[in-house]
């Protein structure tokens, strides 16, 4: 069963001093499609192949909305207010293979250095304690993405070696935060 939102409506999830977090719907893929080819995306996170408005819809429906009904959380559209205007994206992610939630998180670069990832993610890290209740949570980063390492580092997480998400990709760094005591 989804975990409940904090917001009467359902689609927002979180609010912080300058942005609001709310599920994708279908209606964002001019704002997925344009997110998921911008160079630091592919090449730090992965190519999609993401092509089409079309494409970017399915990727939606089938990712992050999918996610929202079979797990009760993924990740949501960062908007900034009060103003409602795409930048990125962060959420909490379950991927087959891992037991842990993980956090993810893309922005477009002209909102890079804003402070609005940190803030973001600290929103999503209170989501996942206070909602899904979680142990902890994991991250992975490219190794030469020292942006979100240090954003990761800021955030509290440990890095806890390497790990490949697929038999086809190069290792990745593993980085880790409890939330909860064990």
């Amino acid at each position: 069963m989804p975990a409940p939102t904090p917001f009467a409506d359902g689609s927002r999830v979180a609010e912080t001093e300058r942005l609001v977090l709310r599920q994708f719907t279908a209606s964002d893929a001019a704002f997925a499609l344009r997110l998921l080819n911008e160079p630091s995306f592919i090449e730090n996170i992965a190519d999609r192949g993401v092509r089409t408005l079309e494409q970017a819809a399915r990727y939606l429906l089938e990712g992050p909305i999918a996610s929202y009904q079979r797990h009760g959380h993924g990740l949501y559209l960062v908007e900034l207010k009060p103003s409602l205007q795409p930048i990125g994206m962060c959420g909490a992610l379950k991927r087959d293979g891992f037991l842990d939630i993980d956090l993810g998180y893309a922005f477009l670069p002209e909102f890079w250095s804003r402070g609005f990832a940190l803030e973001s993610a600290s929103a999503v890290l209170n989501l996942v304690r206070r909602m899904l209740r979680a142990p902890r949570i994991v991250a992975f980063v490219s190794k030469r993405n020292t942006a979100s390492i240090r954003l990761l580092r800021k955030l509290g997480f440990s890095y806890s070696g390497e790990r490949n998400l697929d038999a086809s990709s190069d290792p990745v760094s593993l980085f880790q935060l409890q939330l909860q005591e064990t």
